[in-house]
């Protein structure tokens, strides 16, 4: 599933989807639908190296928004609940270096 183009303006930045980069989503085929529960969640990273979330719903009185995201609070979402990944993580996260364990 690919979201469909989003923008939004927050603290007098925008934010836009169709510019940024999707790195992961919480989206899968359950052999109905794509939704988990009436929502999904995606990680972008802006040009400028920004992060947000896009949120989808299907739940009545409840809009789809965007919400801006720290590196590590986007970290977290890419190796925690976001596990279908569209880019390799030095791709979503330049600069960050993976120890072995």
């Amino acid at each position: 599933m690919k979201p469909y183009p989003f923008k939004q303006i927050i603290d007098r930045k925008q934010y836009n989807t169709s510019t940024a980069t999707l790195l992961a989503g919480n989206d899968w085929w359950d052999g109905n639908n794509w939704e988990r529960g009436g929502t999904n969640q995606f990680l972008y990273r802006t040009p400028k190296g920004a992060y947000f979330t896009l949120n989808l719903t299907q739940w009545e009185g409840r809009n789809d928004c965007i919400e801006v995201v720290s590196l590590d609070e986007a970290i977290e979402l890419y190796e925690g609940p976001l596990r279908k990944h569209r880019v390799e993580y030095d791709e979503a996260f330049p600069g960050v270096t993976v120890e072995e364990a």
